[in-house]
């Protein structure tokens, strides 16, 4: 029976595909623009599993995509705004090429605008998967808002990164969400808890921006487009979340406190509200006033399948968190000008804690140095000229290391000119088997509540108990020199004499066997055996679960032999310096 002849590459995955420039031609989209497009739509290539089928035999580098994303594509409602910006360009290029300005004018009052919103709906359905997702938006939002106003990307793009950066951290502020807090050299990292979702970002540090050649900002650009917009929706439903208005606005009582009369020297009147805010140091306006606010406790009762005990121990979890809130609660610190103004002010009000600053480093400043009732200073630099004997003087690192330490850690460690511990990263979580570094180590004796020595007295200690054990051998050495001496000159005396040495027979003495070293011997030898009789995969399997943990404890024993070889080096250079 004859039938239809099979054809290549019309059925199967070589249907189910379609190459970058044959998906840009059935869009009719140039391809910036169909790169702007799958960008806002999140649709990406694919890398197909037999690509020299898709390819219809041809082993040529080609980018595909999936067929129904690119059908996705043809209704939407931005592919239009697009061809009609197309248009508007042309138009406006003969418009200035026949010197019509009247046209100019019109055009550019009906430029064609298109909005977002409807696909950042359609991306994330509910605000949950927005939270999840608010990271990436965050961290690019904040590296917009640190470029300097050049040519590289809109001055209007800027703002509004700055913005929406500033809302983000008076929300943060506002609800005391701030859980963890990381030096680096990239920048400093936050994590935050809303709504029970933990969300990290990264802020650069305020440097001037040396634009790398080798990044195409227009992609970058094109993220951000969409990030400021999910980031403005994130916003503004917070805000209403707490009882904030939005968009935000000072508290009344502390606007007032705020103005100044040369006020006009810092910001123009259309930017002196924004640098208001950006300066964190006081509280937001709410819809509700606090005072009319009921604060209504709510009744605990176990969740299904949760045991009293478990209950008990959320509860005091959740208390925990309470206190940890208000860690600087009733401390009033005072930044120098050479201090990172904007993290310190952020972290500190975070934690309850009052801050200000000299009034000509930023406007908000709302008490002067002068003020008696200053606990924390925080200076930068190896000395200070004038003291005032009722408050410490401490470096910026307390702040953050107090925040990770989830208590008030000794100021002793953090005085001006003194070197500063180690700053330990609060994402590094140990197991058992894994190094701990020493300090992580006194940190948790005194997050129990122990107080751990001073390590000058453990130093002299130390020193000490090596001379007394020092002494103690010297004088068993010697010791046991004159008993064999004195045992050689006997044997000698009774050779010479010859008289027959003593030859005696002691009795034997019972060993008493120890139970729970026979039973470990016991327990290996059946772990032995049942090893033995693995099945060849298990066995395998098990190897390899064994070499994982060896390398394990053969990394932390390297990193206990390294430290302590800096111990060493730097109790003999201490021993060196005093001598």
């Amino acid at each position: 029976m004859g039938g239809l002849q099979k054809k290549k590459f019309e059925r199967g995955s070589a249907t189910n595909y379609i190459t970058r420039n044959k998906a840009r031609k059935k869009l009719q989209l140039s391809l910036p623009d169909f790169r702007r497009l799958c960008i806002l739509k999140g649709i990406y290539p694919h890398e197909p599993k037999h690509k020299k089928k898709v390819n219809k035999g041809s082993t040529a580098a080609r980018t595909f995509y999936l067929l129904k994303d690119i059908r996705f594509l043809l209704h939407e409602p931005i592919v239009g705004k697009f061809r009609d910006y197309k248009v508007f360009v042309r138009k406006l290029k003969r418009a200035y090429g026949k010197t019509e300005w009247s046209a100019v004018e019109r055009l550019r009052e009906n430029k064609p605008t298109y909005k977002l919103d409807h696909i950042i709906k359609e991306r994330y359905p509910s605000f949950i998967d927005a939270l999840r997702d608010i990271d990436d938006a965050l961290c690019m939002c904040f590296l917009f808002s640190t470029f300097a106003r050049t040519g590289k990307c809109h001055v209007q793009t800027i703002q509004l990164c700055r913005r929406l950066t500033v809302e983000w951290m008076n929300y943060v502020i506002a609800s005391r969400a701030l859980k963890k807090v990381f030096i680096s050299i990239k920048g400093i990292y936050y994590q935050a808890e809303v709504m029970g979702q933990l969300i990290t970002w990264l802020v650069p540090y305020q440097f001037s921006h040396d634009h790398p050649t080798d990044v195409d900002y227009r992609v970058m650009a094109t993220f951000t487009e969409m990030y400021t917009t999910l980031q403005g929706f994130v916003n503004f439903r917070l805000y209403h979340s707490l009882n904030l208005i939005y968009p935000p606005k000072l508290d009344s009582k502390a606007e007032s406190h705020l103005k100044e009369e040369d006020e006009e020297d810092y910001a123009m009147n259309s930017e002196s509200y924004l640098e208001k805010l950006s300066a964190l140091s006081t509280s937001l306006a709410r819809v509700v006033s606090s005072a009319e606010e009921e604060e209504a406790e709510l009744d605990q009762f176990p969740v299904e399948g949760e045991d009293i005990e478990k209950m008990e121990a959320r509860e005091k979890e959740q208390q925990q968190q309470e206190v940890q809130k208000k860690l600087f609660f009733g401390l009033k610190f005072f930044l120098n000008r050479e201090s990172p103004r904007e993290s310190l002010a952020f972290v500190i009000r975070c934690f309850g804690g009052e801050v200000s600053w000299d009034k000509s480093v930023c406007i908000g400043s709302t008490y002067e140095v002068t003020d008696e009732t200053i606990t924390h200073q925080i200076v930068d630099r190896p000395s200070i000229q004038k003291q005032y004997i009722n408050r410490y003087y401490i470096q910026p690192q307390w702040v953050y290391d107090c925040v990770n330490a989830k208590i008030l850690l000794p100021v002793e460690d953090y005085f001006l000119g003194v070197t500063l511990p180690p700053h330990l990263s609060p994402f590094v979580e140990e197991k058992e088997g894994d190094y701990v570094p020493p300090e992580k180590l006194k940190i948790m004796a005194l997050q129990r509540g122990e107080k751990p020595a001073n390590d000058d007295e453990e130093e002299e200690e130390e020193e000490e108990d090596d001379e007394e054990e020092e002494d103690e051998e010297e004088d068993e050495d010697n010791d046991e020199e004159e008993a064999e001496e004195k045992n050689l000159k006997k044997m000698e005396q009774q050779r010479s004499q010859g008289k027959s040495l003593q030859v005696k027979v002691t009795p034997g003495k019972v060993k008493v066997e120890n139970p729970a070293r026979l039973d470990q011997e016991e327990k290996a030898e059946e772990k032995r055996l049942a090893i033995m009789m693995m099945k060849k995969k298990e066995k395998y399997l098990y190897d390899k679960i064994m070499f994982g943990k060896k390398r394990k404890v053969r990394e932390a024993n390297k990193l206990t032999a390294k430290r302590k070889a800096h111990d060493d080096a730097e109790k003999s250079k201490k021993k060196k310096a005093r001598k």
